[in-house]
């Protein structure tokens, strides 16, 4: 599993590696055994070259979907963060 997150974590923010000195992945599931939609929860903090870190939270009924969704949303927004440095 940790080399699947890491794959989906590398591939969604590709477009960012030369900013990103670390990117750490808190992976949950929020009730335990029970099967219940949205259950599983994956937070991904990504840090920039001399910024505060950056975070991305994602729910999804697997791992692999929530992992996927968050690597998404962290790419939104370090898109913009970087954005608006380069406007700076």
């Amino acid at each position: 599993m940790e080399e699947a997150v890491r794959e989906r974590t590398s591939h969604g923010l590709q477009h960012f590696a030369s900013h990103i000195t670390r990117v750490e992945v808190h992976l949950a599931d929020e009730n335990g055994g029970r099967v219940t939609p949205n259950d599983k929860r994956c937070t991904m903090e990504a840090r920039l070259e001399g910024r505060k870190p950056t975070v991305a939270t994602a729910h999804a009924d697997t791992v692999d979907e929530a992992v996927r969704s968050a690597a998404t949303k962290l790419a939104r927004v370090l898109e913009s963060e970087l954005g608006r440095l380069g406007a700076r």
